[in-house]
């Protein structure tokens, strides 16, 4: 069955990260108050004004209704009143004064991403594995998944509220979570189309599969990329130490990734080379260590053998000899991503090891 798309782009994820942001800072009490605030909120992202009805807030069966919307009084807030009147179809506009058109304004989205942020945020309380839980577990799963990877373990964010803390084992068991082990959690599969943080291979996709005339400029590719992969962007472009001109840069993350195949001579080549270069594995981690501390990212798969000074080298013949190092442990990178090479789990393994016998009494 083919997996469900994603409803959020990187940016539209960084938007809902914003949003959470936004209704955690406010000085709140509770899930419930929380968990309205964030259909208000988002609602008046534009306009500075929500309109919910009755039938809205009865929807999010909050266990105290009257509670939440009377704390919204001491943020300022105007007009919610109405919401606890008989009529659930008429629709009350919840005045937010720092939300709306201003400048300064806390959420400054345009009106596609107020839409799907918006849209998004109904989804995800509306899933099945939460749509009956309480409040602070719905409220948990709209900061998981904003926060989460979508095929891989994310850390708990570290603005989430105690009450969404305590009700995490309530997703877990609901299965809107696939594990959960301390700060650590992975989101279920049934929900990993929710997830704010795409896997990068997908952040990288925007430019390769549009007709020529379509095809993204390097400014519009960089606004579309996760803030994580922008960054990143940003500090090889700007690399005072490799000086790469921007053609190369764009060319390298811009590109289609294609498989590289092995033919029997680039197998026999990396046997000779083994047999010059034997054990690189620790050496290997020193050096991608060093670099990413100079240069402030991973050196790549060029940079990386030409440091290592193993000569003249085709460019299969590289890239056999670096998969050959992940493979071993030494090495890790985030593929298809360029200059993000870095030491693997072997040197932790060792380092850790290092630790423990260094501890034990002689």
């Amino acid at each position: 069955m083919q997996p469900k798309p994603f409803l959020l782009t990187p940016c539209q994820g960084e938007a809902a990260r914003a949003l959470l942001a936004y209704v955690g800072s406010l000085p709140l009490r509770g899930a419930d108050a929380r968990l309205l605030a964030v259909v208000v909120s988002i609602r008046a992202a534009r306009s500075g004004i929500g309109n919910l009805t009755g039938q809205d807030v009865r929807s999010l069966r909050l266990a105290d209704v009257e509670g939440a919307v009377a704390a919204f009084a001491a943020l300022g807030w105007q007009g919610q009143e109405a919401l606890l009147g008989e009529d659930l179809v008429t629709p009350v506009g919840v005045t937010v004064p720092d939300l709306g058109l201003q400048p300064g304004s806390r959420l400054p989205f345009g009106k596609v991403m107020r839409s799907k942020v918006s849209g998004w945020t109904t989804r995800t309380l509306s899933a099945k594995p939460v749509k009956k839980t309480s409040s602070a577990a719905r409220l948990a799963a709209l900061f998981l998944a904003a926060h989460g990877p979508a095929d891989e373990p994310g850390t708990l964010p570290a603005g989430l509220p105690d009450d969404c803390r305590a009700a995490l084992p309530e997703l877990l068991a609901k299965g809107f979570l696939r594990e959960l082990d301390g700060d650590r959690y992975l989101l279920a599969e049934a929900v990993r189309h929710l997830a704010g943080m795409r896997p990068l291979p997908d952040a990288l996709a925007g430019a390769r599969d549009e007709p020529e005339a379509e095809r993204l400029t390097w400014d519009e590719w960089k606004g579309r990329a996760s803030v994580a992969l922008r960054r990143h962007v940003e500090a090889v472009e700007g690399c005072p130490e490799c000086s790469l001109s921007t053609a190369r840069v764009s060319e390298a993350f811009m590109r289609t990734a294609v498989p590289a195949q092995f033919e029997e001579k680039v197998l026999k080549a990396y046997g000779s080379w083994e047999a010059r270069y034997p054990d690189q594995g620790p050496a290997a981690a020193e050096f991608a260590a060093a670099f990413r501390a100079g240069h402030g990212h991973g050196p790549s798969v060029r940079q990386f053998c030409k440091g290592m000074g193993w000569g003249k080298m085709s460019r299969e013949l590289r890239i056999l000899v670096i998969r050959r190092l992940i493979a071993d442990g030494w090495l890790t990178n985030t593929g298809p991503v360029p200059w993000t090479l870095r030491p693997g789990k072997a040197v932790q393994a060792g380092a850790a090891a290092s630790t423990a016998a260094a501890g034990r009494p002689h």
